[in-house]
């Protein structure tokens, strides 16, 4: 199972602006060179994404499908590269103190991915998620200000910012 994991240093609902822009998933998706909404629904479930993978005249076009979604917490989607395969991914959005903490798990399922999923493909998908996560977190930490932490009363009569 390719379970990866991010500390994101803003709120989720930071992160969840992020995740339901269908537009921005070119700018952290690995691999992916563009991404535009295919329905305006998106982040509803079977509303769909189109991506464009690799550069150049080595492209290819897919798309994703949203399977399941709750709202600041659970993004669950299917890519679909065509002759690739498939592939189940799903992003959990949690509380983490003042930050979030970014689940992601990935599963080919259908195609060339599906059928050669061993432990070397498994290492792949371990490396992509890493460098996919810091870039979503770099999205994210760019686009939201971090909120002001509260004033904290001191003893000596003078307010502190947490």
């Amino acid at each position: 199972m390719a379970i990866r994991h991010q500390v994101i240093e803003r709120s989720p609902e930071a992160v969840w602006a992020v995740l339901e822009d269908p537009r921005l998933y070119a700018e952290w998706v690995v691999g992916t060179s563009t991404s535009r909404p295919l329905d305006e629904r998106w982040p509803q479930v079977g509303s769909r994404l189109g991506y464009v993978l690799g550069r150049g005249r080595l492209t290819y076009e897919g798309r994703t499908v949203v399977r399941r979604v709750e709202p600041l917490r659970w993004l669950e989607l299917e890519a679909d590269s065509g002759r690739l395969g498939t592939a189940r991914i799903a992003i959990e959005v949690r509380t983490w103190g003042p930050h979030t903490l970014v689940l992601v798990d990935e599963h080919p399922l259908r195609g060339i991915g599906g059928a050669l999923h061993t432990a070397p493909l498994e290492v792949l998908i371990q490396l992509r998620h890493r460098k996919m996560l810091a870039r979503l977190a770099k999205v994210v930490e760019e686009r939201a200000v971090p909120a002001t932490p509260p004033e904290v009363p001191a003893t000596d009569g003078f307010a502190r910012r947490a």
